[in-house]
């Protein structure tokens, strides 16, 4: 019969103790290694925000706009109103301000939607500098 001896396993939470003690928990009367670590709090950065912009085209209906506006970015009648007069005479507007996977998708179910109904309207995300 062959003998192997158990190689000695180190548990990540116990870096300086074999696995079968550190699940035991036994410590010899050592000092735990966790009384050792400090925790802090983590730190949590917002998310880079990005502004899904609407560009002028001069052939997409206004009322499609007001429809998209209120649609795919919740704006009240009021607000997608403004919004789209902001388009039509500044030649691009400000839909929505969201993280950057959500402003890509909405850019891109806005443009497929405008496309297959025929519209040629465009609709991009720019990085937002915001408040």
């Amino acid at each position: 019969m062959i003998l192997q001896a158990t190689p000695t396993v180190s548990d990540w939470h116990f870096p300086n103790m074999p696995a079968h003690r550190a699940q035991e928990g036994d410590t010899d009367g050592e000092t735990s290694p966790q009384a050792d670590v400090l925790v802090a709090e983590p730190e949590v950065a917002k998310p880079p925000m990005y502004a899904v912009v609407m560009y002028n085209d001069n052939y997409t209906p206004m009322e499609f706009v007001v429809y998209i506006l209120q649609s795919e970015f919740r704006h009240s009648m009021d607000s997608a109103v403004e919004i789209m007069l902001t388009i039509h005479n500044s030649s691009k507007g400000i839909a929505g301000i969201y993280p950057k996977d959500i402003a890509e998708t909405k850019a891109k179910k806005v443009n497929s939607l405008a496309h297959r109904e025929g519209y040629p309207l465009l609709t991009q995300i720019e990085p937002h500098q915001g408040e």
